[in-house]
């Protein structure tokens, strides 16, 4: 049985391979990078998914990338009938045993250091270029976590219990 709970980021992923998360959500990550709202921009057309941040290793594809308040909301396919590494992350997602979000990026300018802690203060000025947003074992903004997964199983339960209150329905 799937556990659920709200996180900061979070991974939806169906049996059939579509996936919906944050891909960044508000706050600093592991090395005290902290990317500020409408720093992300407009993302032209579809953002590769990959396995681990290894660009020999695309596993899917990113097709909505939107920004939001609370973060950098995706949706895509991992490519589960043509790719064996994206079948191992399909299942690997389903088990539990990966479960994070990362993303790749470039920056056109050099960032400010943070006025307290470390690592960078990205803003819109400088100039950030998404590359790719992969599936990784230990992502490094906290909170990158598999909330639930949707199945077969879960859709026919669904479906089932709707017929019976159809059903209930029309008997009265």
């Amino acid at each position: 049985m799937l556990r659920h709970r709200l996180i900061t980021k979070s991974l939806t992923v169906a049996e059939t391979g579509e996936i919906t998360g944050i891909a960044w959500g508000t706050g600093p990550d592991a090395a005290g990078d902290v990317i500020h709202p409408g720093s992300f921009g407009a993302v032209a057309g579809p953002v590769v998914m990959l396995w681990q941040h290894d660009p020999a290793e695309p596993i899917g594809v990113w097709d909505r990338v939107e920004e939001k308040r609370d973060g950098l909301h995706v949706s895509g396919r991992l490519l589960i009938d043509s790719s064996p590494r994206a079948r191992e992350a399909h299942a690997f997602l389903r088990e539990g045993v990966v479960n994070g979000l990362s993303i790749g990026f470039r920056l056109e300018k050099k960032a400010a250091p943070r006025a307290y802690g470390i690592g960078r203060d990205i803003r819109a000025a400088n100039g950030l270029r998404l590359h790719e947003i992969s599936i990784v074992t230990r992502p490094s903004h906290p909170g990158a976590h598999v909330t639930n997964m949707k199945s077969a199983a879960d859709a026919s339960a669904i479906a089932s219990a709707l017929s019976r209150f159809r059903a209930s329905i029309a008997r009265t």
